[in-house]
């Protein structure tokens, strides 16, 4: 059976974070590693406490896993601090030939902030050890935005600013969007944006960002081309929605 390293925080209400990351890797028939970045202490509507494991009990807890089963994929979530993003860069850079899928996770739902604002050139660095960033728009504005501004660029613009800072490929969703389709548009360098729409449901659920990425993850990890693996992660996330 293949396995996916998560390497994320944890959400005591299982809403988002490992919890997601497990179910999610479960449901395409993967078995999870983890690596736990963060503890907090969180409802479905707001985040009260978080405290950040050590970085280098991170980087042991990667490594504990990579050397205990064979890692197809990881998929990175809350970092949390800019030592933790480089504890995980030095290890990802002992595994250059495992794809890693990235949700750049700044924000909760609520709006409390899950990473230091110190942290945002270190995540912009981290970018490089990554086969792909899943921002959502609000995400994509501040990572393609200088220190302490907001990127007024067009949308694509602003993911291909990151393609040229170092990003493989950078998958925008389109779920803060309008119109009645959701459409998530990959970017990759010197290809024309892929699209992959769905139509946009009356529903909203938590992690939906850590779904996603762990659901792209899960089919890399089974040997899908990325754009399969995006097209069929997409795919899940929408089936969700529309059970709920």
């Amino acid at each position: 059976m293949r396995h996916v390293l998560a390497v994320a925080g944890s959400d005591s209400s299982g809403g988002a974070g490992i919890v997601r990351d497990i179910e999610t890797l479960a449901a395409f028939g993967v078995k999870a590693s983890v690596a736990i970045t963060a503890v907090t202490v969180q409802t479905h509507d707001h985040v009260q406490q978080v405290d950040a494991v050590a970085p280098d009990r991170v980087a042991q807890q990667m490594r504990a896993a990579l050397s205990a089963n064979p890692i197809a994929a990881i998929k990175i979530g809350m970092l949390a601090t800019s030592a933790t993003i480089a504890a995980v860069v030095t290890v990802l850079a002992d595994y250059p030939g495992i794809p890693v899928v990235l949700d750049p996770v700044l924000v909760s739902t609520s709006g409390r902030a899950l990473l230091t604002p110190d942290a945002m050139d270190d995540l912009r660095e981290l970018f490089r050890s990554c086969t792909l960033i899943t921002p959502n728009l609000p995400e994509l504005s501040v990572l393609a935005a200088p220190a302490g501004t907001t990127s007024s660029d067009s949308m694509a613009d602003q993911a291909r600013s990151l393609l040229t800072a170092g990003a493989k490929a950078v998958l925008v969703k389109g779920g803060h969007g309008d119109g009645a389709e959701s459409i998530d548009i990959l970017f990759q360098a010197d290809h024309a944006g892929q699209s992959f729409a769905s139509p946009r449901l009356a529903a909203t659920m938590r992690g939906t960002g850590c779904t996603l990425a762990s659901a792209i993850a899960a089919r890399l990890a089974l040997g899908d081309t990325l754009s399969m693996a995006v097209a069929e992660g997409k795919a899940f996330v929408h089936r969700m929605l529309r059970e709920t």
